[in-house]
């Protein structure tokens, strides 16, 4: 039996990735400072450090809560090295690459996951295929972190 993923470690483990997220988001001139800030605190300009331990438990916490919050096995959710999940409701793919995958780096994902940014804002800077890919942005930000 897989265990419910409680909301309060996905905020938890989210306000701790944010800063990190900002500031690599901020870099690839997908956040304006001024929205950075509001994720880094005013001293953030050096951009914070994250473990590779704390990065992997919020990516995994925030990808596998969006799964629970939308059940199903139609879209494939990738955020490579770290997890992958399907999820939105439909029909059921079980053999070689699904047709509907979405694949992101980990800021981008933390940034959507968060309510930083928009799927919209970052279509060009992810790999998106299938005709029901975008239909993740309807359960995103998996928690609003600000």
């Amino acid at each position: 039996m897989v265990s419910k993923i409680s909301p309060f470690d996905v905020r938890s483990a989210l306000s701790t990735a944010a800063p990190w997220a900002a500031q690599r988001l901020l870099g690839r001139e997908l956040l304006s400072d001024q929205e950075a800030a509001s994720f880094t605190g005013a001293d953030g300009a050096q951009g914070p450090s994250l473990s590779r331990a704390s990065l992997a438990k919020a990516v995994r916490l925030s990808v596998r809560m969006l799964a629970q919050e939308a059940p199903g096995h139609s879209v494939e959710v990738r955020v490579p090295p770290f997890v992958a999940v399907q999820c939105i409701e439909g029909p059921r793919h079980t053999r070689g690459t699904p047709p509907n995958v979405v694949e992101m780096s980990p800021e981008i994902w933390l940034g959507l996951a968060c309510g930083m940014i928009t799927l919209e804002q970052v279509q060009a800077h992810i790999d998106m295929s299938g005709t029901r890919a975008t239909e993740i942005g309807n359960h995103l930000p998996v928690a609003r972190i600000s």
